[in-house]
């Protein structure tokens, strides 16, 4: 892949946007993720395997984005950017295990159970889900308890049985089951979607937003979770393991249904970019501050990892 094509696909802005997130979501986690000197030390070095470098930082961004419509200083919406990347990544880590998906590669590296073994990649997604929540309930992520305690619920739903580990229970099943477009649409729907909504969440959570002025970020964050997910399953039909960073054509091996099987290739390409449309129609009532949110959703159809 040309050096420069990546800036092909993603626009200078967009660019430089992320490219700032990923290098703050970094060094926050080499703080944080500080090496002891005892025998944790294994612990903490395979989640720094797993949270430090690569990885698109999506989720973060779209906490700075919606954060940014509603004028939350960045710190704030750092630290919950950090929280989800801490579930993120949490998941990626069990995802990746022999008894769930049984991935050798992740963001182009090896996974943490082939870097380390099995029995610390568990203990370091364990640790990562646990310090998400003692990231959003630190006094230092805001002064109002009301907000950090919100902040806490709603991560609650969006990773557990309501939202991404239920997604996930329905993925499991997907292997012995035939699902429609509709079951695949509430699979996706809580395995990705609910952590996008969260990050949208956060932001008018962060500002003060009561709930019933949340509708439009709220249908953002629907119509691109779906689109995220259709152009993975895109991906994983026709991207390239060494440009993706992990393995291809898994969910086809497996006999999966996905939005692509189901669809066909133009189809779901045609339903993602409806999906990117709408979801920037939802942002019709605010000006030059959801810039940044329209931008990230053209650049989940249009990207190659």
């Amino acid at each position: 892949m040309p050096a420069d094509s990546a800036m092909s696909v993603v626009p200078l802005t967009l660019k430089s946007a992320m490219d700032r997130i990923s290098a703050d979501i970094d060094q926050m986690f080499d703080r944080i993720l500080a090496v002891p000197a005892d025998p944790r030390r294994r612990l903490y070095e395979a989640m720094r395997h797993a949270a430090i470098g690569g990885g698109k930082r999506l989720r973060p961004l779209l906490v700075r984005a919606s954060a940014d419509l509603f004028h939350v200083d960045r710190m704030p919406a750092l630290r919950v950017g950090v929280a989800i990347e801490c579930i993120h990544v949490y998941s990626l880590i069990h995802d990746d295990l022999p008894c769930m998906d049984d991935d050798d590669l992740r963001r182009g590296r090896p996974t943490v159970h082939k870097a380390f073994d099995e029995a610390t990649a568990v203990l370091a997604g364990d640790s990562l889900h646990a310090l998400a929540f003692e990231v959003v309930t630190d006094p230092e992520t805001h002064a109002d308890p009301f907000v950090r305690v919100e902040l806490a619920l709603e991560l609650a739903k969006a990773a557990g049985a309501p939202g991404m580990a239920g997604g996930q229970m329905m993925d499991i099943e997907a292997e012995n089951a035939s699902f429609d477009l509709a079951a695949v649409t509430r699979l996706q729907q809580l395995k990705t979607g609910a952590l996008i909504g969260f990050c949208l969440e956060a932001g008018a959570v962060l500002g003060h937003v009561p709930p019933e002025g949340r509708r439009a970020v709220r249908a953002y964050a629907r119509d691109v979770g779906l689109a995220f997910q259709i152009a993975d399953d895109l991906l994983d039909v026709e991207g390239e393991a060494d440009v993706t960073g992990k393995a291809v054509g898994k969910d086809a091996a497996k006999g999966k249904a996905t939005f692509v099987s189901l669809l066909g290739p133009e189809r779901a390409r045609q339903q993602a970019e409806m999906l990117v449309d709408q979801a920037i129609g939802h942002l019709a009532g605010f000006g030059s501050e959801a810039t940044l949110l329209r931008a990230i959703a053209r650049y989940v159809v249009e990207r190659d990892r």
